[in-house]
């Protein structure tokens, strides 16, 4: 995910305004600086003065909100990924215990098949051999089965499966583990969305550093000055933004 505008750039644009300055202060002012030096010598000195640190002290502020709009647009970003991949390897898990479940339910089925052919047929020895093959947490749900009377209880269950002492902790994992896969897949998107917010916030810096450049082309002052006052309006906005967006994660 890309992070906008790096602080390398804005350290290039601040020299580029720094040359263009130092170009600008040999030449012999125009008709603007001849007034302001009909007003008084000092006049046209300050208004150079003025403006120049006002370009500076803009530039210095979006080299600095840039940067940590960057970082955090990072961390999030890594962030987002990290949980995005969490919740594919929990999807991954639940998926494994939900077919090892499955398989379970399905052994206990046959095992539980076999002894019922046996006990339709009168064969007691068959259905001890397939007594023993069961496993011990279907044995406790098969005798509470039994102790139903099965036999002349019409209201008792179909089958032990369907027993409340019937457990599958495979399938109660799976389920919990396919809810955290959920909750974590949301919190990664929520955090790939706030990675986007700061890298937006970047763009809108740049913009800044946009008018700071085009301004040092110009020989009229106001025009600079109304540069580098649109310039405060779009870091100021770009300050609120972030304030509106949480921290980057830790």
């Amino acid at each position: 995910m890309p992070e906008g505008l790096s602080a390398a750039e804005v350290g290039v644009e601040a020299r580029r305004h720094r040359e263009e300055r130092e170009r600008e202060e040999p030449e012999q002012p125009d008709e603007q600086g001849r007034e302001a030096s009909a007003a008084g010598p000092d006049s046209s000195q300050r208004t150079h003065r003025s403006i120049y640190i006002a370009e500076a002290v803009l530039l210095a502020l979006v080299t600095i909100v840039t940067a940590w709009a960057g970082y955090a647009a990072a961390k999030w970003s890594t962030d987002s990924r990290v949980e995005l991949a969490e919740s594919s390897t929990l999807r991954a898990e639940a998926s494994r215990n939900d077919l090892e479940s499955m398989e379970l339910r399905n052994f206990d089925s046959s095992t539980f098949q076999t002894w019922f052919t046996a006990y339709v047929q009168g064969n007691a020895s068959a259905q001890e051999v397939a007594i023993r093959r069961f496993r011990p947490d279907f044995k406790v749900a098969f005798d509470a089965w039994r102790a139903t009377n099965p036999d002349t209880n019409p209201n008792a269950p179909p089958g032990p499966t369907y027993m409340p002492e019937y457990k599958q902790p495979q399938k109660d994992q799976a389920e919990a583990l396919d809810r955290r896969a959920v909750e974590t897949f949301a919190s990664g998107q929520k955090a790939g969305g706030y990675a986007d917010d700061y890298v937006r916030i970047t763009v809108i810096l740049a913009a800044v550093l946009f008018l700071i450049g085009i301004g040092s082309t110009f020989r009229l002052f106001g025009a600079r000055y109304a540069l580098v006052g649109v310039g405060l309006a779009l870091l100021v906005f770009a300050l609120v933004l972030i304030l509106q967006r949480p921290a980057p994660p830790g």
